[in-house]
């Protein structure tokens, strides 16, 4: 069994990857670390895991961790997925996993130089919902694809949550951006090559609030909005000449809606719908993760797409700076 520690006791950790830790078939949870030692015990004692750290130091330096999950601060991100690899951990660190897409390549070469496997958390991938979709769209199903329409918003004004501090690395983009920029990506096999962006900010938090997203994919364009300060939202949209699919819960399947994507025909006069029920998306992104450090076959999401999908992000941000088009 592949023994995971965790670095904080965040609350993605407490309410999604922790679980999915507890409930996988090949990992149990070995440690947490705190720098308050007394959360660290008690979450270690809540989920049952053996060791609890006052440091993440010594969480690293622990033999009885095989590897980390790192759901620390946005900005602190690569810094700590970096000291876990040099500590020789395989690494699955919190999306987005770094603030520049020229922080990554480094990462990159600490993870060759110490031969672990190294992954930010996009748990998207490894839903059965979006392999439907990838698989619809190279099927021809909805034909020439032609346009993605998508939207992610939610709504957060709490000065003390870490998405509306900027030095923590906060905002809209950071922190939902990535998906559907990540979910067209993985659905397509495709890169944009250039982004159109309105992007809006916080008087007071100086996080982005809101954003207005057109990216050209080369044969395809995909639009979408952002916020996180509007009611909740998600919704993902793959409109062909022949048909479309609609994803109605892309990315927290189960919260916003069901588990499912609806393909409809040319005239709308058929629809076939999949459902997903019970998927559990970070218990798949988790047991994925450790086949593969363990030797196995299965695809994961690489720090080379890390790369390009960050190159997506930082693009749209030069693009609200200015007039016209961004290349990627």
């Amino acid at each position: 069994m592949f023994r995971w520690g965790v670095l904080s006791t965040a609350k993605i950790g407490r309410e999604q990857l922790l679980p999915a830790i507890v409930d996988s078939e090949n990992g149990v949870l070995s440690a947490i670390a705190s720098r308050d030692l007394a959360k660290a015990r008690a979450l270690a004692d809540r989920f049952g895991a053996r060791h609890a750290f006052g440091s993440y130091e010594e969480l690293l330096a622990s033999k009885e961790v095989d590897g980390v999950y790192i759901p620390l601060p946005t900005s602190q991100h690569v810094e700590w997925a970096a000291k876990a690899i040099e500590a020789g951990k395989h690494v699955l660190v919190e999306k987005p996993l770094a603030l520049d897409a020229k922080d990554i390549p480094p990462l990159i070469k600490l993870r060759d130089e110490k031969k672990v496997l190294v992954c930010e958390a996009f748990m998207v991938v490894y839903h059965p919902q979006w392999i439907k979709v990838r698989d619809l769209i190279a099927d021809g199903a909805i034909g020439r694809l032609r346009h993605v329409q998508g939207a992610f918003s939610y709504y957060n004004v709490d000065p003390k949550n870490m998405r509306n501090q900027l030095d923590l690395g906060g905002g809209a983009l950071p922190d939902i951006g990535v998906y559907p920029t990540v979910s067209t990506r993985f659905s397509t096999g495709k890169e944009p090559v250039r982004v159109q962006a309105s992007v809006e900010r916080d008087k007071t938090f100086g996080t982005d609030i809101y954003s207005s997203i057109r990216a050209d994919f080369g044969d395809f364009e995909l639009s979408f909005y952002l916020s996180t300060q509007m009611a909740a939202r998600q919704v993902m949209v793959f409109h062909g000449d022949k048909g479309f699919i609609e994803v109605f819960s892309p990315f927290n399947a189960g919260l916003y809606d069901h588990h499912r994507i609806e393909l409809h025909n040319q005239n709308h006069t058929e629809a076939q719908v999949f459902r997903f029920p019970g998927t559990q998306q970070y218990r798949l992104e988790v047991e994925t993760f450790v086949r593969a450090a363990q030797g196995g076959t299965d695809r994961v999401f690489t720090l080379e797409e890390s790369v390009l999908n960050q190159k997506v992000i930082d693009a749209i941000f030069r693009a609200g700076d200015k007039d016209g088009w961004e290349p990627v």
